[in-house]
Parts: C-alpha cells; sequence; structure tokens
C-alpha cells in the first residue's frame, strides 16, 4: 500500500489575517514549540507516509523556513520526502491562469504533481486541522469498503459552533447520504467534515480531468455533492480529539484547551505517534526567586521573573519582575519589562512590551500585538 499526502496550507488564511498577514497558516505558531502544519504532517509520517507534497499559495518563506529538507520528519530523502509545490502562473496571465482559492482550483493547479506520483492512495488535508490520527486505520477502512472517497469526521456539538461547517449525514453502513453547509442555527451533536479524505490517486486524476472539462471550483460541492448518489462516498468517524482554527478566537481556545492534562494525553502522549517538529537548541528556561507559575506551559529559552498564570509561553519570552501574565498567548521572542500587567493577550514573535504597560482582552476578543510591535 503506497500513500501520496497532499496538504493545503494557505486555504484558511483569511480566517485569521492578524497570524497570516506575514506567514500561511500553515506556519502560525502554536502550543509553546510547533507550528499547525506539524499536526497534519506528523499524522502522516507516523502512518508511514513517505511523500507529501505541500501546496502553496504566497507568504510561504516562513513555511520553507520551518521545513527545510524535512530532516525533522525523517522526509529528507532521494525519492519522495517533502515537496513545495509553488502556484503556477505565467506572465501573460488571465481569467483561466490565476491563484487558486478554492481546494479543487488548487488541486488542479498541481496537476502534473499527481500525474507524476507513483504512489495507488492519497490522502489531502488541511493544514490546520489539530489531532493526533491513525491514518494507516482510514486507508485501511477505506480499501475494505471499496469506497471511491473517505471523508474523516468527527462529531461535533454545533450549538456554540460559532462557524460555518460542512454537516455529513451517513448511514448504518457509512454510506454518506448528504453533505451540506451548516446555517448557524444548528443545535446539538452532528458529524462535520474534517477536510482529512482518502482516495485512489487514479480517481483524483480522472476527476480532476473532468472539474477542468466543466469548470468546476469546489470539490464538495461540484464533485463529491453532485454525484453523491452515484459514487461510494463514505464516512470514516474520528472520536479522539480535534479541532481546526477558524478564527482568532478558536486560535486563542485552542491554545488553552493545552491546558488541560487530557487533551494533552490525546494529543502528545499516543504512543507511537509522536508530534514531529524543527529541532531547535535552547538553553533551559530560567527561574528567578520571584518567578511564580501556575497551570501554564512554558517552552525551553525563557526568563521568568514574574508571575505566569493560565498561560502559554514560546521559547525565548522574557518576563520581567512585577509582571503579572494572566490567560495570554506569547510567541517566540518577545520581552516584556517590568510591573506589565497582561490579560487575554496574544503577542506575535519579537514583541516588546515595555514597564508598566496595561494590556488587556477578553476570551471572545484576545488583545493582539503584531509581530515586532512595540508598546
Amino acid at each position: 500500500m503506497s500513500v501520496v499526502g497532499i496538504i493545503f496550507s494557505n486555504i484558511h488564511d483569511k480566517s485569521i489575517p492578524e497570524l497570516t498577514r506575514l506567514r500561511t497558516m500553515a506556519s502560525v505558531p502554536f502550543g509553546c514549540r510547533y507550528r499547525l502544519i506539524d499536526f497534519t504532517l506528523s499524522n502522516m509520517v507516523n502512518s508511514g507516509i513517505k511523500h507529501v507534497g505541500i501546496i502553496t499559495h504566497y507568504n510561504y518563506q516562513s513555511l520553507m523556513d520551518h521545513l527545510g529538507s524535512g530532516i525533522d520528519w525523517d522526509l529528507a530523502r532521494r525519492s519522495g520526502g517533502i515537496q513545495i509545490l509553488p502556484p503556477y502562473i505565467t506572465a501573460f496571465a488571465n481569467t483561466k491562469n490565476f491563484l487558486y482559492t478554492t481546494r479543487l482550483e488548487a488541486l488542479k493547479n498541481i496537476a502534473s504533481f499527481i500525474n507524476e506520483c507513483k504512489e495507488e492512495y492519497v490522502v489531502l488535508s488541511d493544514c490546520d486541522v489539530i489531532c493526533n490520527i491513525d491514518l494507516n486505520d482510514v486507508i485501511e477502512k477505506h480499501i475494505e469498503s471499496g469506497a471511491d472517497v473517505t471523508y474523516v469526521t468527527k462529531r461535533v456539538d454545533l450549538t456554540f459552533a460559532g462557524k460555518r461547517n460542512i454537516i455529513i449525514r451517513s448511514d448504518s453502513n457509512n454510506v454518506i447520504t448528504s453533505m451540506e453547509e451548516s446555517q448557524g442555527n444548528e443545535t446539538g451533536p452532528y458529524d462535520i467534515n474534517t477536510n482529512i479524505l482518502v482516495m485512489k490517486r487514479r480517481f483524483l486524476v480522472t476527476e480532476l480531468m473532468e472539474a477542468t472539462a466543466h469548470n468546476y471550483t469546489s470539490f464538495t460541492h461540484d464533485i463529491i455533492a453532485r454525484e453523491l448518489k452515484k459514487r461510494r462516498i463514505r464516512a470514516y468517524r474520528f472520536d479522539g480529539y480535534f479541532v481546526s482554527v477558524g478564527s482568532m478566537t478558536d486560535y486563542y481556545n485552542c491554545n488553552m484547551e493545552l491546558l488541560d492534562s487530557a487533551v494533552r494525553k490525546q494529543l502528545f502522549n499516543v504512543p507511537g505517534r509522536p508530534v514531529l517538529t524543527k529541532v531547535r537548541n535552547s538553553p533551559p528556561t530560567k527561574y528567578a526567586e520571584s518567578a511564580v507559575v501556575k497551570n501554564s506551559l512554558i517552552a525551553d529559552g525563557c526568563m521568568i521573573e514574574g508571575k505566569v498564570e493560565n498561560s502559554v509561553i514560546f521559547r525565548g519570552v522574557k518576563i520581567g519582575k512585577d509582571t503579572v501574565v494572566r490567560n495570554s498567548i506569547l510567541m517566540q521572542d518577545t520581552f516584556t519589562g517590568e510591573k506589565v500587567s497582561l490579560n487575554c493577550v496574544i503577542t506575535d514573535k519579537n514583541v516588546v512590551i515595555r514597564d508598566g504597560r496595561v494590556l488587556s482582552g477578553c476570551e471572545e476578543v484576545p488583545f493582539y500585538l503584531a509581530k515586532m510591535m512595540q508598546v
């Protein structure tokens, strides 16, 4: 069983424009030391996928810096490994030759890559799905069922979802009977699309040719939902921890959920399925005698002299004396002076907060400081 993975790195950039102004969604920092793509990439590598194509759009320099040759994921290989797939556009751009805006357009953009792959199956995934899933089991169930496409679904309560989702309904044999966009007024549990799919590579090639001929733009609506009764489309329900980043509030809440040991166990303590990331050689974090830390995640290379509660602190952060940080996310190399007060704040990389500053947001609307900002 040979499988190639394809990851969409930019599809949801507009969901959190504050964090994707200078980077792709895939390279958004998460959970002290990771980037969002680490979870999807690790899921593939832990499932034996050794050939991964990453579709890019723009602002992908930070993504390339993070991935490098792929050695940290054991993907620095002569055959296969990681391949960055930038958009194809000529000097004679027109309405038929432009940067993609949907998954289907992105796939048509890399049709030559898909055609040249030798693998029998393909796994498609967004970059912002935070979970630890055994894709081998998904692929095996897909093969056993004889399905054309298998969608990974997750049952969630949409009462307080706050964002649109694709609701998937299936029968007792896991055959999908309908796919429709949520209206925002649903209550109770529903199976939603996680944007993780499995199919045969030849099937994808055929569908891309059909989509090009008919000028289709949406993979879900124009290819799958349109021919739902004619195709064998099945669902695979994932029961583990799953969340996708659809807004700044989602990003904040996802990081805060890592303070729950049960969530960390489902993500990071799964035997045989580590979450891999770029290795950095940083010294241990130093805690001064004045430091007080409660219920927080703190990466290496930090200097803590103040008080930290219910917060996520990335590498190289300096928290000054008599400073109080609560319910906040401080990204790499953030510097806070003395007697600073932060509550529900998100700082991007290399932010400087001077002495005595008081900054506060709320869980629904965290206060955000852009990269390299000084206040």
